[in-house]
């Protein structure tokens, strides 16, 4: 997918190699990013060079060259595969992956793949933000329980370079990687419809909807922004109307029906909140706002969530988060508001 899988320019392709695989900001996160990225050594590169010239192999070589790139080709593991990437990391050059068994170890699980469009190249820039948009979805869809998640997991694309844009590539790739280039991952993290029963993604479904608007809060405090807040307040009220609603709809499995009913009724104590939350920035009243807000938020990844999701085998282990909140405890801070 870059120039640097070329023997047609080996000079060229040694400073264009590395590239395309970088890490993908996840929820305000963000890290170090490694490089998965067509190239060869420029020894066998020069000397590949003059033979398809001496030959006349450089048109075939070329055109079949463009073919793989306009139909993303170069990237060899597509959706729910796994790969192993040459040499001791992540990091690095290469030609290509090796498509490996994803119940042993692995380097990178590619989730989901999709095409940018457009004439000339938007530039890198405009590539990660693509990726950091789309990808974001796919994974969601990929690995429906974010609980399920180990800690040490990142999500990592492969896209079109500068050159690769020109013969035609418009593939981008959404992976799962380590967070140290230097360690794997062992096992899949698909859990999707291919892996869960009916009730597990219902269940899902709801939590993650709810977590998505969620994670619409504004970035100021309230007293900087309350028409923000009432807004997105009145958001999370509407989602947990639509997702109690959900979750009352099916008839759920005796080994989860109580469970599944307690965590219902959490979320309509939560919404009365959050209309009281609304109403209090209606009237200007910051002070009333954090009393309801808190109150809403706190039936969120509580007591009901982990035993509605123990009975339908889920992950109960509550995620972590990187950030350190503003007393340096590292505690998780959504859902608190310091003042």
């Amino acid at each position: 997918m870059v120039l640097g899988v070329l023997c047609c320019f080996p000079a060229v392709g040694l400073v264009l190699g590395v590239i395309a695989l970088a890490q993908i900001r996840k929820k305000g996160q963000s890290g170090k990013g490694l490089a998965i990225a067509g190239s060869i050594l420029s020894s066998l590169g020069l000397a590949l060079w003059v033979t398809a010239l001496a030959t006349g192999g450089f048109s075939d070589a070329w055109e079949g060259f463009k073919k793989g790139a306009t139909e993303g080709a170069a990237f060899s593991v597509v959706k729910g595969q796994c790969f192993d990437a040459p040499g001791e990391s992540l990091g690095g050059l290469t030609y290509d992956v090796e498509q490996v068994p994803c119940t042993g170890e692995h380097d990178g699980e590619v989730f989901g793949e999709f095409r940018m469009t457009g004439g000339a190249f938007p530039g890198d820039a405009a590539v990660s933000d693509a990726a950091d948009e789309k990808c974001q979805p796919l994974q969601d869809a990929y690995a429906m329980d974010s609980w399920a998640l180990p800690e040490d997991v990142d999500v990592y694309y492969f896209g079109p370079t500068r050159q690769s844009w020109r013969l035609g590539d418009r593939e981008v790739t959404c992976i799962f990687g380590n967070t140290d280039e230097h360690a794997t991952l062992t096992g899949s993290l698909r859990a999707d419809e291919s892996t869960l029963d009916t009730y597990q993604i219902t269940l899902l479904k709801s939590l993650n909807a709810l977590d998505a608007v969620l994670w619409e809060e504004p970035e100021d405090y309230p007293e900087d922004d309350l028409p923000g807040y009432r807004d997105w307040s009145r958001d999370v009220h509407d989602s947990l109307d639509e997702q109690i609603g959900a979750l009352r709809a099916p008839s759920w499995p005796d080994r989860a029906d109580k469970q599944v009913e307690a965590l219902v009724k959490d979320m309509e104590e939560a919404r009365d909140e959050w209309a009281k939350a609304v109403a209090a920035a209606e009237d200007d009243d910051v002070d009333s706002f954090y009393i309801h807000y808190d109150k809403g938020y706190d039936y969120v990844d509580g007591p009901s969530t982990v035993t509605a999701r123990k009975a339908l085998g889920l992950a109960t282990k509550r995620p972590s988060y990187d950030e350190e909140g503003d007393d340096g405890s590292g505690e998780p801070s959504s859902g608190e508001l310091n003042v």
